[in-house]
């Protein structure tokens, strides 16, 4: 009998999130059982999804197969008829050990998330089987109906978790070795606004940081330009532990494809937010998700998205061509040409690829602390990927001097300092 295996698609979520279905699924005695955590971000997921599915089937025929996560939850009746597949498990059931599997379970066991999302409380987990970067979810679900998004449909609306449990459970994986954490969730920066009674994003991070001393990393992950608490750049300018690297949930930098979207923010009030961040953290580094191609953009609005990765010094791009997402308010806006949203998309990857090899150009001949996770590779302090020319152990901090750039892989290249 062979462990179960659980294999994740899409984000960072479903990476903890399928941390935790591992251990469940081990509990409860589901050898020979194959779970797939499913995302539907894009068509293009759902897609991958089905393909990831049949092979491993096709690879696994002795083999049960669960699915689950937000594809799952969006199209459970899609992935039931599947041949391939023995059950469907929703988002807020796959939490629950006793509805992963059992005698006489149901094959779809997926309930309406709107309607039955209960209060969040944190997953609690002694660490990462396959990651030395450890992942604290701090809250569930999204309020927001960006009209491009089926998000929030698959996950509910937003709920957070109490501070004290997110504090136990970032100390609890410090003292099993993990050095770095990342405060992660569907929208993070709407952390505590469900609840008057819980404090900012930021000043959750300033507790984490004061309450939890052997911490050596804290990151968050995706931001909304709309809602940056003020704790956020202050603790950049103060704690070192606080890494200088922020990911934004930017999208476009037009106003008019921004209004479309139904984004809270403006093209002005991103740049402005940036340029707050970078005075008190000069050297802080910038990654965005962007989309290419959304409904009605035109060759000038899109420019405008173009540009902004310069004008407001992006380094790490995550670029998605539009995708249509049936049940959105976009899907019934006049689309563009698919080959055009490709276009947009490649000249939007293009830039982006510039601006990282110009940043990790002006990394050589410095020396950046790495968090090792694998032999001869890790991250830096501003999230540059690192190629090592020695090994050195999984999980460690180090110092390494930067000799060279990888263009073609986009990445350091670094010698380890004894």
């Amino acid at each position: 009998m062979s462990a179960p295996q659980v294999v994740t698609l899409g984000c960072r979520l479903n990476t903890l999130e399928s941390e935790i279905m591992r251990s469940q699924a081990t509990k409860a005695g589901l050898d020979d059982t194959i779970i797939i955590n499913t995302c539907a971000v894009t068509a293009e997921a759902e897609r991958q999804a089905r393909q990831t599915i049949r092979r491993l089937a096709r690879d696994n025929p002795a083999k049960r197969i669960i699915v689950t996560g937000c594809a799952a939850q969006l199209k459970p009746e899609k992935f039931a008829a599947m041949e391939e597949v023995d059950r469907v498990v929703g988002n807020s059931e796959k939490m629950d050990e006793a509805l992963l599997d059992g005698p006489g379970s149901e094959t779809i066991a997926v309930s309406d998330i709107m309607k039955h999302a209960r209060e969040f409380e944190v997953p609690m987990i002694s660490g990462f089987a396959e990651r030395t970067r450890a992942f604290v979810q701090i809250q569930q679900g999204c309020d927001h109906r960006c009209t491009f998004c089926i998000i929030p449909f698959a996950r509910g609306p937003n709920r957070s978790a109490r501070p004290d449990r997110i504090i136990e459970q970032v100390r609890t994986l410090t003292a099993n070795g993990h050095f770095e954490v990342v405060l992660t969730g569907v929208d993070v920066s709407s952390y505590g606004q469900d609840d008057a009674g819980l404090p900012t994003l930021g000043a959750l991070a300033r507790d984490i940081l004061d309450q939890v001393s052997d911490l050596k990393r804290l990151r968050i992950t995706s931001l909304d330009p709309a809602f940056i608490d003020d704790d956020i750049p202050a603790l950049l300018a103060e704690e070192e532990r606080f890494m200088p690297h922020l990911h934004l949930s930017l999208q476009a930098a037009d106003d008019m494809v921004l209004k479309r979207m139904k984004r809270r923010h403006s093209r002005k009030q991103a740049i402005d937010l940036v340029a707050q961040i970078r005075r008190a953290r000069p050297d802080v580094v910038f990654g965005a998700d962007l989309i290419a191609g959304f409904p009605t953009e035109t060759e000038a609005m899109f420019e405008n998205t173009l540009n902004t990765v310069t004008e407001m010094g992006l380094t790490y791009l995550h670029v998605f061509p539009y995708s249509n997402r049936p049940g959105t308010a976009a899907s019934k806006m006049p689309a563009l040409n698919g080959t055009l949203i490709k276009q947009r998309a490649a000249r939007l990857r293009e830039t982006g690829q510039r601006a990282l090899l110009n940043y990790l150009h002006s990394c050589t001949g410095e020396t950046h602390e790495l968090l090792v996770e694998q032999g001869r590779s890790g991250h830096s302090r501003h999230f540059a990927p690192t190629e090592l020319t020695s090994d050195a152990t999984v999980g460690t901090i180090i110092k390494a001097r930067v000799i060279a750039v990888d263009t073609e892989k986009g990445r350091l290249v670094a010698d380890v300092v004894t």
